[in-house]
């Protein structure tokens, strides 16, 4: 591929020719579908299935009449479900062929958005499209200890909210003297907001720093902007509300929102892209020229809204403390963008080296070596990615295509439930369900379209970040502890009470209930009245 001028910037007013364009999205188009492949896809698994419940739910307001407003809280702050019915309604598709769909131009625009990042910050393509290689091969990499990953195997809100940021980024580095680079920023970032506000206001964040990084006095626009961070978390803090006991237990259960309970290497994972972004400035700060200048300009405001978001959580976002406000904002959600963009910048800077040390070697077998080595490296790091990925989702097919039966015995047992309970079954699961050896994380209401007692672990999350929910989730989870060890009279004394008609039980569970559905793995069983 020959050189293309990035664009728009202040020292190029020329376009790529349009068959280069052409020959760009031929290979994002390519790409999107490696990324598919190497990285797997599972749309009702994790908070896919939550989504999905959320789709489900909108197009058939009749389901799910238990425990409905585990399945509908997340609506009210999103146009994911009811954009996704309406593609439902008119295309005339499945919601399972619509996910897919949706996926997999999810994947394209993040690709699309990426290279507009790129176009920004360099001109070789080589580069920039070993750094889109490399943002494939990473797709599913997790975001420090944060519970993130870079992109998911399904789709959520995020799916849609990540490529908007990164586009908002983009064309928030324009030099241009006009408006419309920032009015283009702010309708990214308003659509961003549409389908995830939270990750809108963190990409809004980014965005802010990098403009306040082009001032003169950068150094006490920094200062004060963290300031102002720390004083606005002081202020959420003070004024936060009495929190009961119920929502203390549903914030505790997100382990990730408090530093102190990371692993090591979590923490690593925050210390580690800030080193990187921190090497990546002093070698774009030596080769200084007007795209080097505004990747150099990126990293800046990376580790700058990095470091301010690590302080906001190590001042307000402690277990002890009688109130988790400023940690329910989980402020280290930055560093997925911060994640993304030092994966870019890294790989295009790790290429445009190897290619320039290429250029100094006499010999030819020295030059084809080390042209080589992008390709295999990137080859070897997608090999490692496919492989967590059939270890994270191991008794699953790697890709889960519409109309094809699960393999998966959990998800062939809600599939019983669906065709073979009333629409108003209530189920109960053991609380830790998702987080069972072969569950895969694959969840019931999306799949069996039943109403279920809340879990511990998905729906806990809907309670720590909804406190209205949290004495509804602690009496489901608790109804719901060792299920499958318990005798038949805790069981029903836990869980009539509560209106339960159906339960999922391990196939070794001992019952006298009857048990209509036993795949070996688990059984579907009904509550005696």
């Amino acid at each position: 591929m020959q050189h293309i001028a990035a664009r728009p910037t202040t020292t190029s007013s020329a376009h790529p020719a349009p068959w280069r364009d052409s020959l760009w999205l031929a290979l994002i188009s390519t790409l999107a579908l490696v990324t598919l492949l190497i990285q797997g896809y599972h749309p009702l698994a994790e908070d896919g299935g939550l989504y999905v419940a959320g789709v489900q739910y909108t197009l058939d307001p009749t389901l799910f009449p238990h425990y409905t407003v585990f399945v509908t809280e997340h609506l009210r702050f999103s146009v994911f479900a009811p954009t996704l019915a309406f593609l439902v309604h008119h295309a005339h598709l499945s919601l399972a062929w619509v996910l897919l769909l949706t996926n997999l131009f999810s994947i394209w625009l993040t690709l699309f958005a990426a290279l507009k990042v790129l176009q920004r910050t360099l001109s070789n393509n080589t580069a920039q499209l070993a750094a889109l290689g490399l943002l494939s091969a990473f797709w599913t990499l997790p975001i420090a200890g944060t519970s993130l990953l870079l992109m998911d195997p399904y789709v959520t809100g995020r799916s849609l909210s990540t490529p908007l940021s990164l586009l908002a980024v983009a064309f928030a580095l324009d030099h241009r003297r006009t408006l419309r680079p920032l009015l283009t920023s702010a309708v990214c970032l308003i659509l961003a907001a549409l389908f995830h506000p939270l990750m809108a206001a963190y990409a809004f964040a980014l965005i802010l720093v990098l403009r306040l990084t082009r001032l003169r006095q950068r150094d006490l626009a920094w200062a004060i902007l963290t300031l102002s961070a720390l004083a606005l978390a002081a202020i959420l803090h003070a004024l936060a509300p009495h929190e009961t006991p119920a929502i203390i237990a549903a914030e505790k259960s997100r382990y990730y929102w408090f530093l102190s309970q990371w692993q090591w290497f979590e923490l690593l994972g925050l210390a580690g892209p800030l080193a990187v972004l921190a090497a990546l400035l002093r070698h774009f700060r030596k080769h200084s020229n007007p795209l080097n200048d505004n990747a150099a300009d990126l990293c800046r405001a990376n580790i700058a809204i990095g470091c301010i978001a690590i302080l906001v959580v190590l001042f307000f976002a402690h277990e002890s403390s009688p109130t988790h406000l400023v940690a329910r904002m989980q402020p280290l959600r930055v560093f997925l963008l911060t994640y993304a963009i030092m994966t870019l910048l890294l790989g295009a800077a790790l290429t445009q080296f190897a290619l320039d040390t290429r250029q100094r070697l006499h010999s030819s077998t020295a030059r084809l070596a080390l042209a080589a080595i992008p390709a295999i490296v990137l080859i070897a790091l997608a090999a490692t990615m496919f492989s967590v990925q059939r270890n994270t989702f191991p008794a699953s097919a790697h890709i889960e295509l519409p109309g094809v039966t699960p393999r998966n015995p959990w998800s062939r047992a809600f599939l019983w439930a669906r065709d073979n309970t009333p629409n108003d079954a209530l189920f109960a699961l053991d609380a830790k369900y998702v987080n069972e050896d072969g569950e895969d994380a694959q969840t019931f209401r999306a799949t069996a379209l039943r109403s279920a007692l809340p879990d511990f672990s998905k729906d806990g999350g809907e309670a720590a970040i909804t406190p209205a929910l949290a004495d509804q989730w602690q009496q489901g989870a608790t109804a719901q502890t060792n299920l499958s060890n318990e005798s038949d009279a805790l069981r029903d004394a836990r869980l009539l009470p509560l209106g339960v008609t159906w339960m999922i039980l391990h196939s070794t569970a001992s019952t006298a209930h009857l048990c209509p559905y036993n795949n070996g793995t688990v059984k579907v069983c009904r509550l005696k009245p």
